[in-house]
């Protein structure tokens, strides 16, 4: 048997062309989400005191905490639509959307109405000088009225991921970031309005990020024959079912932000060196979860078509191909890092007590890629499953291991204490995860449906 005959049996190649035709707009779009911090953070960089540097950094935490914890909104959107489109129900894809749009406008009029005693809450959690902290609320106060658009277009971006376009997505991202971008250089440099300037570019981009979308997908709806009625998308069984995802994933999501705010937040209480050191190797981390989430993204649309149809040997496939990918990518990265990684960081800081820290603790990042690898592939898969229970339920677990290592009773705060705590997160996202397919796939052979 040839290698390429062997392969197939694994990769098919059909389903692969589709799997990369979202993939790779999906980890373009992953790479452009840190440009537009990066920016923002570079505007204010070039002002008279460093608290408006750090004024920018702890609005954007508090924003960004909040708007990542609601990334559910994009993933219970995909699977359902995609169920739907495999089943070729026109009404029910559409009504999906009409009901994401709806959650996000709860959800987000509810964060506007709760906004003061949220970044009240924020700023005695996070510590800092009196004139960052008053420039941090100015700045968070003005950013969070862009969260109806955000949220709204986390919504669209799910429903354009469930009809497998990531094409579209990707330019809004790109659309987004070039006017805030912009906005960021008129307001912070023409008119001086500094860490408000910065805020208020942020606020303009969202929502035209948003008419772009509205745009986008009213061409889009036409696709779909037939109309959507208010009782479609006010059913009470698919309501409460949408209401079930979404509750489900936000718990995964909030252990998922949680889990990277205290490990920052130790990472700072073992000193300047140590945080120095994890914060450039927390990148070596971000840059393999661009390539895996985008195949987790991919696979979440593959699965749910293949449910909806019906279709269990398509299922197995889907399966497969994103195993085999996420393995590929993880060696890669796996390689890279060994053989590069030092070279990296020595490219990150000159600062040579930094990069010695960061040495010590290097070979934590090179085996990450192999643990992260099945944690994000089976993600994609249940969460394209819509067995959002049991993804919740196990993300529980690891998050409690995670504490019980880094808190718990016989814990000794130590750098390697909190890697490994890391390490055995993602390790049993993954592992649990794989002990819970069995069941999902025999479930899938017993009904032959979702």
């Amino acid at each position: 048997m040839t290698g390429a005959s062997a392969m197939s049996r694994w990769v098919d190649p059909d389903t692969n062309r589709r799997l990369w035709r979202m993939s790779g707009p999906m980890i373009l779009a992953n790479v452009a989400v840190p440009l537009r911090g990066a920016v923002d953070t570079a505007m204010v960089g070039h002002l008279s005191e460093p608290y408006f540097l750090v004024a920018v950094a702890t609005g954007t935490t508090i924003f960004n905490f909040i708007f990542f914890a609601f990334n559910c909104l994009r993933m219970g959107t995909t699977a359902p639509t995609a169920q739907a489109v495999g089943a070729g129900d026109h009404a029910e894809v559409r009504a999906i959307l009409w009901r994401a749009l709806l959650l996000s406008a709860l959800i987000s009029t509810s964060l506007l109405a709760l906004q003061l005693p949220i970044v009240d809450v924020a700023l005695w959690m996070i510590p800092a000088s009196a004139e960052a902290e008053a420039h941090a609320r100015t700045f968070f106060l003005i950013r969070i009225w862009a969260m109806p658009a955000a949220l709204a277009t986390y919504a669209f971006v799910g429903w354009l991921y469930g009809l497998e376009d990531a094409r579209m997505p990707l330019v809004l991202q790109i659309v987004t970031n070039l006017i805030n971008i912009a906005l960021d250089f008129l307001f912070v440099f023409g008119f001086e309005w500094g860490v408000a300037g910065v805020a208020a570019a942020g606020l303009i981009a969202d929502f035209a990020g948003l008419a772009i979308a509205i745009v986008v997908i009213s061409r889009r709806l036409k696709r779909f024959d037939g109309a959507t009625t208010w009782a479609q998308v006010a059913d009470g069984a698919r309501m409460r079912r949408m209401l079930a995802i979404n509750r489900d994933i936000f718990m995964r999501t909030f252990c998922v932000v949680s889990t990277s705010a205290i490990f920052i937040a130790r990472s700072a209480e073992l000193g300047d060196l140590e945080a120095a050191a994890n914060q450039i190797l927390l990148n070596f981390l971000m840059f393999t979860s661009f390539g895996m989430d985008g195949i987790a993204f991919a696979a979440e649309a593959l699965i749910g078509e293949a449910i909806g149809r019906g279709n269990l040997d398509r299922f197995r496939t889907a399966v497969r191909t994103v195993l085999v990918w996420t393995a590929a990518f993880a060696v890669v990265n796996v390689l890279i890092y060994w053989l590069l990684g030092l070279r990296i960081v020595y490219l990150m800081t000159d600062i040579e007590t930094v990069r010695q820290t960061a040495e010590t603790y290097l070979v934590w990042s090179i085996a990450m890629p192999i643990v992260s690898s099945w944690a994000f592939s089976f993600d994609g898969i249940f969460i394209g499953a819509t067995r959002t229970k049991t993804l919740r339920n196990t993300m529980f677990v690891a998050f409690a291991a995670f504490l019980l290592i880094v808190f718990g009773p016989f814990a000794e705060l130590n750098n390697h204490l909190l890697w490994l705590a890391f390490f055995m997160f993602l390790t049993m996202r993954g592992a649990l995860l794989a002990a819970c397919y069995p069941r999902l796939r025999l479930s899938l052979e017993r009904t032959g449906t979702s």
